[in-house]
């Protein structure tokens, strides 16, 4: 059932517990997220970049999504545009029929982000769509910072409580100290999780940690053991998520991981087998390990058994 984000994550945020937004390039990646969801009894939010959209087009991920939402109408499932860059392209996307968007204009002064993230919300909400924002800036936080250049990247909790009055955002994604891809930490991960608690108190809106895959000990191995690299990198160790789920986080992002256990496996097969050319040798174990992958995190999330 293809239902608006925000009808998805405000139950998240009443009964205190968080959805996986799973990113999506093409139909393997999408079919193993909704045979998740369905052995898991999940509601998702599958998750379209602007680069991802460039790839296959907006239409092609709609029409895709709501086949696979006809064949499980059972769960709760929202198409959503992640880290929109313009107004424009959140415009197209809720053409094409997504029902959630994210205007990331983080990087833009706050009264210009503000602005933005207003004029998307007018425009979404007159049609039922969820909207996303975020404020503060998204990048690794090393254990030797100074304190004024941390706080510079991290979210501040009075302009949260402004922004989201002002802008009627239905779901805010503070900076508190993730960062996006593989190469998140150099020394130990930090999560500022006070701070996500003040946000919460002061907004009273679900959440969103972006950055959160936490590439696993079984993921890591399996790609560096078919030849991958990735560079003594840490992800977010599901510890970390439990704890931000019960500071207020309800929706959290996956898309390295995904990929990174997508490619343990292709590689294996290319390895095992050189003379191997039937995709489906490749894709289909791949997707398997994305669906383990994913029903773990499900579990940790505790989306789990909410349909």
């Amino acid at each position: 059932m293809l239902i608006s984000g925000a009808e998805i994550l405000n139950k998240a945020h009443k009964e205190g517990y968080a959805v996986g937004a799973f990113n999506v390039n093409n139909f393997e990646m999408l079919r193993a997220i909704f045979e998740s969801a369905h052995e898991m009894s999940s509601p998702i939010i599958v998750e379209a970049s602007e680069g991802a959209i460039k790839y296959a087009g907006a239409d092609m991920l709609y029409q895709m999504t709501k086949i696979l939402s006809d064949k499980y109408p059972h769960i709760p499932v929202a198409l959503h545009l992640d880290h929109g860059t313009t107004v424009e392209s959140c415009i197209q996307v809720i053409r094409a029929g997504f029902t959630s968007v994210m205007i990331d204009a983080s990087h833009d002064s706050f009264a210009e982000n503000l602005a933005k993230t207003k004029a998307v919300v007018d425009i979404a909400h007159s049609v039922n769509v969820g909207v996303e924002a975020e404020l503060g800036r998204l990048m690794g936080i090393e254990d030797n910072i100074v304190v004024a250049e941390r706080d510079a990247v991290l979210v501040n909790v009075k302009e949260a409580e402004e922004f989201v009055k002002k802008t009627r955002v239905d779901y805010l994604a503070p900076a508190i100290g993730t960062s996006h891809g593989a190469f998140k930490f150099k020394g130990e991960p930090k999560l500022d999780f006070q701070r996500l608690q003040d946000v919460k108190k002061v907004t009273d809106i679900p959440l969103v940690l972006h950055g959160a895959s936490s590439i696993p000990d079984e993921v890591r191995k399996a790609f560096e053991g078919t030849g991958g690299d990735l560079k003594g990198s840490k992800g977010v160790p599901f510890a970390f998520l439990t704890e931000a789920i019960k500071g207020g986080i309800n929706k959290v992002n996956t898309d390295t991981d995904l990929r990174i256990a997508f490619m343990a496996e292709v590689r294996r097969v290319a390895n095992e087998n050189n003379s191997e050319f039937d995709l489906r040798k490749f894709f289909i174990p791949a997707m398997d390990s994305v669906k383990s992958l994913i029903k773990k995190r499900m579990a940790v999330l505790g989306s789990a058994g909410k349909i």
